[in-house]
């Protein structure tokens, strides 16, 4: 939850009780304090916020139920007790799922108002001593006897979406268009800039960048600071820590000398393109004979770079506190890591479509051309990695995080059996997906950069990967026809 904001619990209650009626999220008590009451009316009210497509439901004591007027109110939260347990515990233990309700004492200008927040149902219908209810008009029934909006409940449940979150609220238009760059979110939107805050605002918002509060206010949410933050620091410690962190070595392990170092300031979009330039500078260059000149190249190619990169921001788990994507470059390989067990199959990750725990960031990353789209992504960082014969890139679960480790260059004699075997079946993998085709010994001698009179030494690597289960004859009975994945 926010932190409580005197300003805004004023202005909430002011916009709550201007409603003609009591809603079906919202009701009203001047001093009824009967704990089961109260705990009825929670379940009564996540549900039926849910229903309504409201994120909380409200009960407010200190307004009268007719004229909406503020005329206070004796009731004590915090020193209420039933059982022997003070009231919000004994009703925490009785509604089911845990939801994180609130109470809160407002000092309204017109007197004394206690409001009781609660968040709408998101992963089943919320339930007091097991028993779940529902708001028809100003009663409070159980669900079960509604079976139309038991219905309309099950089909409006949805879990929790980090992006949707509030990280920053009741902000004034100043304070939006101070804490996000707008300007670039128009920019990589390739929309044209509007010459008024309204449609400024009408755009963000449209985006979910940003919501609506109240009393005029504004709503920065965890996608719009996440990704256009001006500066991440200005945001709680929860969004500031995911922040991208590179560490470059002077060496082979993290015993070495540290040669640079950058952590992340800006949201992921606004500084993207600053992160890529900045890891093409300092990764280390070799030299390229080409046809003409001597050229310098990054040790690791810039496309596959970007790809891995922007894979890290979208698909890490963002409720995973105190973590945030990490690189780490050394003299022979980069290591990306970004917090959040892979959801699929490390070795699957080059053919199947990403499911990511992000899917509004991950969309709109895509629309603004950071990334390539759905499902076409780590297939071409393989690609480069193969035109450039480099090792082929390792991905792994690593505790409760994903890596990807991409190699700098080394000749086929000195790669691992293990790699070989792994880049053999990363090649059967790309051949597949272009249209069907099949690896040959021929093609992968080509991959590894091996003359076709050692091509021994691709059957070899074939014969293994085969062993292996990776990788099948397409056709047996017609074994020099080629090879797939074994999964085809």
């Amino acid at each position: 939850m926010q932190p409580v904001n005197r300003a805004r619990d004023i202005d909430l209650v002011d916009e709550l009780r201007s409603h003609p009626a009591e809603l079906p999220w919202l009701e009203f008590k001047q001093d009824n304090i009967d704990p089961d009451v109260i705990g009825k009316r929670c379940s009564a009210l996540a549900n039926a916020a849910r229903v309504e497509g409201q994120d909380c439901g409200y009960m407010l004591w200190g307004i009268d139920d007719a004229t909406h007027a503020v005329v206070g109110t004796r009731f004590q939260p915090d020193g209420q007790r039933v059982k022997g347990q003070e009231l919000q515990l004994w009703l925490a233990n009785q509604l089911q799922p845990s939801i994180a309700f609130t109470f809160r004492v407002i000092d309204h200008p017109e007197g004394r108002v206690v409001m009781l927040e609660i968040p709408a149902a998101t992963t089943a219908p919320i339930a007091f001593k097991n028993i779940a209810y529902i708001r028809v008009g100003s009663t409070t029934p159980k669900l079960a006897d509604y079976p139309e909006r038991y219905k309309q409940l099950i089909e409006s449940l949805r879990p929790y979406v980090w992006e949707y979150g509030v990280a920053l609220s009741y902000q004034t238009g100043d304070d939006v268009l101070a804490l996000i760059d707008y300007a670039q979110y128009f920019r990589y939107t390739r929309q044209p800039l509007p010459d008024n805050r309204a449609g400024i605002f009408e755009r963000l918002s449209a985006d979910r960048l940003i919501e609506r509060d109240v009393g005029e206010r504004w709503n920065i949410t965890h996608l719009g600071a996440m990704l256009f933050a001006v500066r991440l620091e200005d945001f709680e410690a929860s969004l500031s820590r995911k922040a991208v962190r590179l560490v470059v070595y002077d060496g082979h392990n993290r015993a070495a000398t540290v040669t640079h170092r950058l952590d992340g300031k800006k949201g992921y979009a606004c500084g993207f393109e600053g992160l890529v330039d900045y890891i093409n500078d300092v990764v280390p260059h070799n030299e390229h004979i080409g046809r003409a000149r001597r050229e310098s190249r990054p040790l690791f190619p810039e496309l596959a770079v970007r790809e891995l990169v922007a894979n890290a921001l979208i698909h890490q788990d963002m409720t995973i506190t105190g973590a945030g994507p990490q690189i780490e470059i050394f003299r022979d390989r980069m290591e990306i890591t970004n917090p959040g067990r892979p959801l699929i199959q490390a070795e699957r990750m080059i053919d199947l479509p990403p499911r990511s725990r992000n899917e509004t960031l991950a969309s709109l990353m895509r629309r603004m051309r950071f990334c390539e789209e759905q499902g076409s992504g780590l297939d071409k960082v393989v690609a480069e990695v193969e035109l450039y014969q480099l090792p082929p890139p390792l991905f792994r679960e690593e505790g409760d995080a994903t890596q990807v480790v991409l190699y700098g260059p080394r000749k086929f004699a000195d790669m691992t059996p293990d790699e070989r075997v792994r880049a053999c079946y990363q090649h059967a993998v790309l051949k597949f997906l272009s249209g069907g085709e099949r690896m040959k010994n021929a093609t992968l001698c080509q991959r590894f950069g091996i003359d076709p009179r050692n091509a021994s030494q691709a059957s070899a690597v074939i014969r293994k990967t085969q062993a292996a289960g990776l990788i099948k004859v397409a056709d047996p009975d017609h074994p020099r026809a080629g090879y797939v994945p074994g999964w085809a």
